[in-house]
């Protein structure tokens, strides 16, 4: 299979195999996230690669019972990692403050998505299935200590890896036209937007499980795997909250936005207690 066609397959996998993950396997994708691209050759990059049982159980916990977490039989821990140049730069006699400069910040954080999203193709030709789990930001004050992680090191984002069991077929993406602009950005109207969202996440009256399967496949497996009733909670709240279309569901119930809203100075003082103090007082 060409890799056009390995990447357009690709599908977030949350159902693995018990079988572990080979040794030479786990080596070819650090190796290739950590030769991915990296601004100005800084390398702000740290991989902690998580394999025993019992830290991917207690990981697992920490990121809010997502199962697949603890199932998949390797979790990789992409982090920003400013403590390393740190060290460098004062051993070497200079100063480097990218922890208080937002350029910085902002270009590492590319850095580590780039070499994650690195790891996530080369997994898709080594035959695994992976699944992203942002959530770990939201916990970093839990994980950092956890995994014994100084100050100037932060969690960007957490990649489950392992063999699929079952791969999601139905999820669809918005069509090339909506996301693709050729020259200059073209603004589309009301309809036309309303028009291509609602081809991408279909009606919310049939059923239940068919739409979180294309919209929220998260609960679907939560059910499916050791944390049930999901499917259930969620077409609760969407009775009581009177879900009437998509944009409702996500924006009044999975990522309510004014909660989200007010997430910002939680967030904001996450970063800075690991030691990030780049977004302004």
């Amino acid at each position: 299979m060409g890799l056009y066609d390995l990447m357009m397959k690709r599908r977030s996998v949350r159902d693995f195999k018990p079988d572990g993950v080979p040794d030479e396997v786990v080596e070819k994708l650090v190796r290739a996230a950590a030769n991915a691209p990296t601004g100005g050759n800084m390398e702000p990059l740290s991989i902690i690669v998580v394999r025993d049982a019992e830290r991917r159980a207690k990981l697992g916990e920490m990121v809010g019972s997502q199962p697949w977490v603890k199932n998949a039989p390797l979790s990789m821990i992409f982090c920003l990692d400013f403590y390393r140049l740190k060290r460098w730069a004062a051993a070497s006699g200079v100063d480097f403050r990218g922890d208080e400069a937002l350029s910085h910040f902002l270009i590492g954080y590319a850095d580590v998505m780039c070499a994650a999203q690195t790891a996530v193709v080369l997994a898709e030709d080594l035959g695994l299935g992976s699944v992203y789990v942002g959530t770990i930001q939201y916990v970093a004050d839990e994980v950092r200590p956890y995994f014994e992680m100084p100050t100037h090191v932060f969690p960007v984002i957490l990649l489950s890896l392992g063999y699929p069991k079952t791969i999601p077929r139905g999820v669809r993406k918005l069509k090339r036209e909506v996301v693709v602009h050729r020259e200059t950005y073209r603004a589309l109207s009301d309809d036309e937007i309303i028009a291509a969202y609602d081809d991408k996440y279909g009606s919310l009256d049939e059923n239940a499980e068919r739409y979180f399967e294309r919209t929220f496949a998260e609960a679907v497996e939560a059910d499916k795997q050791d944390t049930p009733g999901w499917v259930e909670a969620y077409r609760e709240q969407m009775k009581t909250l009177a879900i009437k279309n998509n944009a409702e569901f996500l924006f009044k119930l999975r990522y309510p936005s004014d909660r989200m809203v007010e997430l910002k100075a939680e967030e904001i003082a996450t970063f800075k207690r690991a030691g990030f103090d780049c977004f302004g007082p």
